[in-house]
């Protein structure tokens, strides 16, 4: 070897030597540098996978890339490997061999297959070798190769990791409805429909995640929706479970609660009885009569059957318990609303006589005009059946007669 196939003289002994410590640093990190990219997640997910779509497209490029970089590492490494040969095999070098390892280290060493060289750098008259490269080259032919790969893979990892812990735990919902489904017996179409939307999604996740991602991030939209969805499912199976495993409970509560409904509208049948005796005006609200129609519907309620389960159970059972309760609330409403009337009659009464009272404490005891009205109003109130709205008419007139007079007095 001669110096003009460097351009420069010869490196001395303690030039080529640091030259070769650095170099020989430089392609231990660019090796471990290759090696953690090859380890890392994303690319592990890309090689052991049959993908399709936009995501075999990147996993066409990575691939190519990382074939690229370990070509071009290989040959940068074989000549770095073989200066390390020349210089372990002659301590002491003469020029010949500094020239030979000045060659190396600095010139254009690194010969690239006839195919690795690109098409527009070729000549009509070109000589069927490769292109060459020093190691510094080689090294600044590799960087932004592997930054578009590194790129490349980091950002399916972030749109594919996402996407599979979504998916992870969607098919943990799923799963946790399947076991109560299986415990339970019978069928729910809702859950066979998630469930087969969720394989669909499941199969672009695992095989094109990519078609899922929007503006570089992962989209879990589908995902999201179908656990919503299935989380209700589940609520549903697990009140269903409530309900099997307290169905004899649950069926005494509302029996209890159907004694008290009929208890309480029997008393607002009573009690509007006696209000239409003593009450002629406003006439009292019809009383409810929905304990025999839910009797009828707890009769009907009994184990699960043919084709049906305890999650069509629960819901009529949890509908029954609804319709219960609100028509108990009805009743006891309604008994209010028709006692109520009594309870008027008797606040105008009491009012009736604090105002005969308070005629007599400003001297008006035995005022006549006073004293029709009074007794107008009183044979109103007294009177069965009563007519609440003129008793209240006339309550007010004797009122506003005793207030004036009232004011009279003091003036």
């Amino acid at each position: 070897m001669s110096e003009p196939r460097v351009g420069r003289p010869p490196m001395s002994r303690d030039e080529a030597d640091r030259t070769l410590a650095r170099l020989r640093d430089e392609r231990d990190r660019i090796s471990a540098a290759l090696l953690e990219l090859e380890a890392h997640h994303g690319y592990q997910l890309l090689e052991g996978a049959a993908l399709g779509g936009g995501t075999r497209r990147v996993q066409s490029d990575v691939r190519a890339g990382m074939t690229s970089l370990w070509s071009l590492f290989e040959r940068y490494d074989g000549v770095i490997g073989a200066a390390e040969e020349l210089r372990a095999r002659i301590p002491r070098p003469g020029q010949a061999q500094l020239a030979e390892l000045t060659w190396l280290l600095a010139g254009p060493s690194v010969e690239l297959p006839v195919t690795e060289v690109p098409l527009g750098r070729r000549t009509l008259l070109s000589v069927p070798s490769g292109e060459r490269l020093t190691l510094r080259a080689a090294v600044e032919r590799m960087t932004p190769l592997y930054e578009e790969v590194a790129q490349a893979v980091a950002a399916l990892d972030a749109v594919w990791s996402a996407l599979l812990s979504r998916l992870a735990e969607v098919e943990a919902e799923r799963r946790a409805a399947d076991e109560l489904l299986a415990s339970l017996g019978g069928t729910e179409p809702e859950l066979d429909r998630l469930r087969a939307e969720l394989d669909a999604v499941a199969a672009v996740v695992r095989g094109d995640p990519m078609a899922l991602a929007d503006g570089g991030r992962a989209d879990t939209g589908r995902l999201d929706a179908i656990h919503t969805r299935l989380a209700e499912v589940r609520r549903g199976l697990e009140q269903a479970e409530r309900v099997r495993d307290g169905f004899t409970g649950r069926l005494r509560a509302v029996a209890a609660v159907l004694d008290e409904l009929r208890e309480e509208e029997a008393t607002a049948r009573r009690t509007r009885e006696e209000v239409l005796a003593k009450i002629a005006a406003p006439e009292p609200p019809a009383p409810p009569d929905t304990a025999a129609s839910l009797a009828d519907r707890l009769a009907a309620l009994g184990r699960p059957g043919h084709g049906t389960g305890w999650p069509d159970l629960a819901a009529r059972v949890g509908e029954l318990e609804r319709a219960a309760n609100e028509a108990l609330t009805r009743a006891r409403e309604t008994t209010g609303l028709i006692r109520g009337l009594l309870d008027r009659r008797a606040e105008l009464r009491g009012r009736l006589d604090a105002y005969r009272v308070k005629a007599a404490r400003i001297g008006h005891a035995e005022d006549a005009a006073l004293a029709r009205i009074h007794d107008r109003a009183r044979e109103l109130l007294w009177t069965s059946p009563c007519d609440l709205r003129q008793a209240t008419v006339a309550l007010s007139e004797y009122q506003r007669a005793v207030d004036e007079r009232s004011k009279g007095a003091k003036r």
